[in-house]
């Protein structure tokens, strides 16, 4: 004889059970080898009630579904394989006692002396054994129909439907709490990955990281608990769907947000970010308060505040700058802690050319360009950085000249190559020693020619070093 779980057995169900156990009970409820002899005797659906609760409360503790949105899911299902089982009933429906789990099928039948259809008929004298003793001919009566002859399918079916329903709720559920929470830290455990995406468990519901907001140097491992900053919930053919992000540059802001109460109160104010996730982050900070030192006050006592940020941001090297409303004073806060000699501002064109002495070009400049990439994101000014024994003729004339010297490659064109130069190249080499194909790829302008251009520079400079003809002659 199959055991199914005893009204004591909702204990084990409601506390501490997961997504197995759940996939166990829809076992006991629908998938047992017995479970279709079983369905054929008429009291099913009062001996059902224990598992049916059993699941219900499962769901409501687990999910936070309400009961009354589960058990009309369960309900609808049922009336689904009621349909299918009993037929073109007259006005069937199904009810489910929440309390006791009792349920129940009725259908409304017309009294008549002889059934011409059992699906809309009823003698009166099954009607009066059916509890109407005082039933006339033509009267309409609501009977108890409850199916006898549930089979596999109709079973199946009504797992099938019920199961769906809950998504739909769950759903439901999903966007109606967070479509308010986006701009949160949440906390969840990676729980499985598709494709490269991650999927985690945040408690009631699940989210999704995708691989374009993972941290390219971050490995994360089933199980694992991690931080994100909830990105977007966005509406699929799925339904709704947390995006949640630890790539994205607010995150670090809300970090700073949620350590440093300075900036919770409005005492200090972040003017600006600029991030490569996994790398770098420049932060421009400023105080309302001039007793308030913004960055002593986002770096803590010993630092605490921001190693606790960078341990989040796992070794990512953070930089807390004072803003400045003095672009010049702006940048050079930004690319410390390298010497700037002076500055050439060109205000119309938002551009800034940076002198500095030959042995701090290298720290000012960065790796591949970092350094000086991220203060021109942060600063949303053009940034070009020389040593200043190399800057002998005019700005403009300097420009010119690079500009020429790019247009000069097979295969860039003039307007690729005034690119080239304004994002803060000068020469060749420094196209192939300080980007790759992947952040030029992500220039304006520039694009799906990244790859022509930096094989076009590659082969112009081969040829130089082989003895080729001077770039001027063409």
């Amino acid at each position: 004889m199959v055991r199914f779980p005893s009204v004591t057995d909702r204990k084990e169900l409601s506390v501490g059970i997961g997504a197995d156990m759940l996939e166990s009970v829809n076992n006991r409820l629908f998938c047992y080898p017995g479970f279709r002899d079983w369905l054929t005797t008429r009291d099913w659906l009062t001996t059902m009630n224990a598992e049916i609760l059993a699941v219900v409360e499962f769901w409501e503790k687990e999910k936070g579904i309400p009961k009354d949105v589960l058990l009309g899911a369960i309900q609808e299902s049922l009336m689904q394989a009621a349909k299918k089982a009993v037929g073109p009933a007259r006005d069937l429906r199904v009810s489910i006692d929440g309390r006791s789990g009792d349920i129940k099928a009725w259908a409304k039948l017309v009294v008549a002396e002889k059934v011409l259809s059992k699906h809309d008929q009823i003698t009166i004298f099954s009607a009066r054994r059916a509890g109407h003793p005082d039933v006339k001919i033509g009267e309409e009566i609501e009977v108890e129909v409850t199916p006898a002859g549930f089979g596999r399918i109709a079973a199946q079916f009504a797992k099938q439907a019920m199961m769906a329903q809950l998504r739909r709720a769950e759903k439901a559920m999903v966007y109606d709490e967070f479509k308010d929470r986006v701009g949160e830290l949440v906390n969840g455990t990676v729980r499985r990955f598709e494709r490269s995406d991650v999927v985690l468990d945040l408690g009631k519901f699940e989210a999704v990281m995708p691989n374009r907001e993972r941290v390219p140097t971050e490995e994360y491992q089933i199980g694992e608990r991690i931080r994100c900053y909830v990105k977007a919930v966005e509406q699929t053919p799925r339904g709704p769907e947390i995006v949640l992000s630890r790539a994205d540059p607010n995150f670090v802001i809300k970090l700073f947000k949620v350590e440093v109460t300075e900036i919770g109160d409005g005492t200090i104010e972040i003017k600006g970010i600029a991030r490569e996730p996994g790398f770098r982050t420049k932060l421009a900070v400023f105080s309302r308060d001039p007793k308030v030192d913004p960055v002593g006050a986002c770096v803590g006592l010993r630092g605490q505040r921001v190693k606790n940020i960078v341990r989040e941001l796992n070794n990512e090297k953070v930089d807390i700058i004072p803003w400045s409303p003095d672009i010049r004073k702006y940048v050079e806060n930004a690319l410390a802690p390298a010497k700037l000699k002076s500055f050439e501002v060109d205000e119309q064109r938002k551009r800034v050319l940076a002198l500095t002495s030959p042995d701090q070009l290298s720290l000012a400049i960065g790796k591949r360009g970092q350094n000086a990439r991220l203060t021109s994101r942060l600063t949303g000014w053009s940034i070009d950085i020389e040593a200043e024994a190399s800057v002998l003729p005019g700005f403009d004339q300097k420009v010119a000249n690079a500009v020429r010297e790019f247009a000069s490659v097979p295969g860039i064109t003039e307007e690729q190559a005034r690119i080239l130069v304004t994002i803060g190249f000068h020469s060749l080499e420094d196209v192939i020693q300080q980007i790759g194909i992947e952040d030029l790829q992500g220039m304006e302008g520039i694009g799906s020619d990244a790859e022509s251009i930096l094989e076009a520079i590659r082969g112009e400079l081969t040829r130089r070093a082989a003895g080729g003809a001077d770039p001027e002659a063409h």
